[in-house]
């Protein structure tokens, strides 16, 4: 069993096919997949697709793109929304001050706004960060001084000493497709210094599919091919890595149920 921590079935890229997407998901051992909100004004459109679909689940929150044109939203109004059944997970939230399309300040108080959400409801962060370690960092370690809470890195394409930050602090890191680049020999050599009861495997589609499928869109189904990839770099059967990364994900995710034949 595999889960795709991290992917955004409700992007208009999967509108035509995105039954037959599912499918191939199942078939590729993929049993669970989280769709990841990015906007608030969505969250009834994205549980409405978690409850389509046994094998789906999801978040509600405002990526950091989207801080500025978003509604600023209070930690109460995403706990709210948090209540129901199929939404498992608080984000994607977090920093980008690459593209920075929306101002650091709204980005830092959507985050925060977040977090405290998380701290209410018990759910995990979602946190997206690039070009922000430090900022990320230190709100994580701040916010975390006024009550613990749950989360991971998503996507993580960071150096070490934002993985060192995020482990002391109890999170966890999910990798994507971008760890299989030819170009990113520095990113495995940080994902060897995180413990495999620490890791999760996401796609993060309908991007950076892996290799070999590197400049298609992405879909659930390749999740398998970057916990082969994982599963080398941490000199362990694939087998081991899929039970290690299933665990590690409901270990995090306490409200998701593992399916059925699963539990």
């Amino acid at each position: 069993m595999l889960i795709d921590s991290h992917c955004h079935l409700d992007f208009k890229d999967f509108d035509e096919d995105r039954d037959a997407v599912l499918s191939r998901a199942k078939a590729a051992g993929v049993d669970m997949m989280v769709t990841i909100s990015t906007k608030i004004t969505e969250a009834e459109k994205i549980i409405k697709l978690a409850e389509s679909d046994d094998a789906l689940v999801c978040s509600v929150g405002i990526h950091p793109h989207e801080a500025g044109s978003e509604p600023e939203t209070s930690a109460e109004a995403l706990v709210d929304w948090a209540r129901h059944d199929k939404v498992v997970g608080i984000g994607e939230t977090g920093l980008d001050y690459f593209y920075e399309h929306s101002p650091r300040d709204a980005q830092q108080r959507n985050f925060r706004a977040h977090i405290e959400a998380c701290r209410i409801s018990r759910l995990p962060l979602i946190v997206h960060a690039r070009d922000a370690d430090e900022d990320t960092a230190d709100i994580l370690e701040d916010e975390m001084g006024k009550g613990d809470y749950p989360g991971l890195i998503h996507c993580f394409t960071a150096g070490p000493e934002l993985a060192r930050r995020a482990l002391d602090i109890g999170f966890y890191i999910s990798i994507s497709g971008i760890a299989t680049f030819k170009s990113a020999g520095d990113l495995r050599e940080t994902i060897k210094s995180v413990p495999l009861e620490r890791l999760l495997v996401e796609t993060d589609s309908p991007y950076l599919a892996p290799v070999p499928h590197r400049g298609k869109r992405n879909e659930p189904s390749f999740v398998a091919d970057t916990a082969a990839m994982l599963a080398e770099l941490k000199g362990v059967s694939v087998e081991e890595l899929a039970q290690a990364t299933t665990d590690n994900f409901f270990n995090l995710f306490t409200k998701a149920r593992r399916p059925a034949a699963q539990a």
